[in-house]
């Protein structure tokens, strides 16, 4: 049967030690919310010690929740606690986490202090603290390059002063797994009160290494993983959560364990975090960077056309992303090309789709990423016989801050003039209102965009709009030193088009 690992989430206090991730009470409030609703067991919410702030947003957190253990960091000495205390203790399920350094550097260069007096201020700290909750964790800071035999003797003095969790922390990223296992399995061993308490490690990045050690720790026998979303954390940043609950989840059968993360989450609450902190995920982060579910590669894409499962070990909805995406650039082949341009309702036979394909290819070596108006427009240009239904013929406009825009249009449509006038919101809508009246269409603009082909006011400005009419979607583009009529001019083509599609059923299928 597999064992559950307690996660302990500490991104609003070791995550915001980020620089330039600092965040007020209602942005830990928000996070604070949606890591219990991920179903995190535990969230170390601050450290109260360290500003009136991180005190109050710690008070809050802790208020809020209804079902997390909230936890307060704290040093060793009665003050840090009493704060920490003060901080958590409106939990419903308050801890509170004291911590020391116990590697000889640190004792020598930072505490200066002795052994003896680290033991001494380790237990003193954890009974003082046990007087508030019997939830009390102790964290032997930069344990990982500490002697072995005494970290196993300040574990064994802290379980007997009432910790109920013991943290082994890799501060500074100095661990290997293999080297991070068998310390673990050491402390194990040679810990005769260890059964008493949960064993938790705390990993950072430093080495790339930070998800690695916690799950080679936890085969060794941890059974709480501290973590951050995305992996935010001082320097390097700290064990990212998403990738150890989804290395547990995907690999169950190297890891038997559980987790209560509901991964369906996960995305959603990396996205927040984000944005709130102003952290962007790297593109090729693992579970949750934009290209963690993209696929470019021809080959690649004919194997996700065929079965996903030949290039994705885990389904994208299962953390939250809606479906995983074939990107198209200049790696893509011919099959991920049809695919998508059948997504957009055209049905090309193989000729016609040979001769989007290189002229795709083309474009590909220009531009980045392709996108559907690209598509869209290659069709247009290179199969599409489109007579021209509806030409444009005048144009004239009124409008200001003191008068209602009025547009007076005039089309040639099946060879013969029409003219009509309307009002609108702007003069672009008046525009478009009269056109409509012309042509008696009923589209619906579903995107309009504007940009300008070079610099300065002088400029020639480029429209594209997306129409929908019927279940059948086309493309428009006008361009003009005015914008106005390059707006026109869009929404007359893209009209074309639609018409042009409503004649021909067969080669073109009904827009998705």
């Amino acid at each position: 049967m597999a064992d559950r690992v307690i996660i302990f989430d500490t991104t609003l206090r070791d995550g915001e030690q980020s620089p330039g991730a600092s965040m007020n009470v209602a942005e830990k409030l928000r996070i604070a919310s949606r890591l219990e609703e991920l179903g995190v067991d535990i969230i170390e919410a601050g450290f109260p010690a360290a500003s009136k702030g991180d005190m109050e947003a710690v008070s809050q957190v802790a208020q809020h929740l209804k079902a997390s253990s909230v936890a307060g960091l704290a040093r060793t000495n009665k003050e840090d606690i009493d704060k920490a205390w003060a901080a958590v203790s409106g939990a419903v399920k308050p801890r509170i986490h004291v911590f020391i350094a116990t590697s000889d550097i640190h004792m020598e260069h930072k505490l200066r202090m002795s052994r003896e007096q680290v033991v001494e201020s380790a237990v003193a700290g954890i009974k003082y603290a046990k007087k508030f909750t019997d939830d009390v964790e102790f964290s032997a800071e930069d344990a990982s390059r500490s002697d072995r035999d005494f970290l196993c003797r300040i574990f064994e003095a802290a379980i007997e002063a009432g910790a109920t969790t013991i943290n082994i922390p890799d501060t500074v990223g100095y661990a290997i797994p293999e080297e991070f296992a068998e310390l673990v399995k050491y402390v194990k061993k040679h810990t005769p009160n260890v059964h008493r308490a949960v064993i938790s490690v705390h990993c950072h990045n430093d080495l790339g290494l930070a998800t690695a050690n916690t799950l080679a720790a936890l085969s060794a026998g941890a059974r709480q993983a501290e973590v951050t979303i995305n992996g935010i954390g001082e320097r390097a940043g700290n064990t990212s959560m998403e990738e150890v609950v989804m290395a547990i989840k995907t690999r169950s059968n190297c890891y038997p364990l559980t987790t209560g993360i509901d991964t369906t989450k996960i995305y959603p609450t990396s996205r927040l975090v984000s944005m709130l902190t102003g952290m962007i995920v790297q593109p090729n982060k693992a579970i949750v960077g934009a290209n963690a579910f993209a696929h470019e590669a021809g080959i690649h894409q004919d194997g996700m056309l065929k079965n996903p499962m030949t290039y994705e070990i885990m389904r994208p909805e299962t953390v939250g992303v809606s479906s995983s995406t074939l990107v198209l650039g200049k790696h893509s082949g011919r099959k991920a090309l049809n695919d998508r341009l059948r997504d957009l309702g055209y049905r090309l036979s193989p000729r016609e789709l040979d001769t989007i394909f290189t002229k795709f290819k083309e474009l590909a070596d220009k531009k980045k990423n392709i996108v559907d108006e690209d598509l869209e427009i290659l069709v247009s240009e290179n199969i599409m016989d489109i007579s021209e239904m509806f030409i444009l013929d005048t144009l004239h406009v009124v409008s200001g801050n003191r008068v209602s825009p009025l547009a007076r249009v005039g089309m040639i449509v099946n060879g013969k003039p029409v003219e009509k006038e309307s009002t609108g919101n702007g003069p672009i809508d008046a525009t478009y209102r009269a056109i409509a009246d012309i042509t008696g269409t009923e589209s619906e603009m579903l995107r309009f965009t504007v940009s300008a082909l070079s610099g300065g006011t002088d400029s020639q400005g480029e429209v594209t709009v997306r129409l929908k009419e019927k279940g059948l979607v086309a493309l428009g583009r006008g361009a003009d030193p005015d914008i106005i009529t390059a707006s026109a001019k869009a929404y007359i083509n893209g009209l074309n088009r639609l018409e042009y599609l409503k004649r021909h059923p067969v080669s073109m299928g009904d827009m998705i």
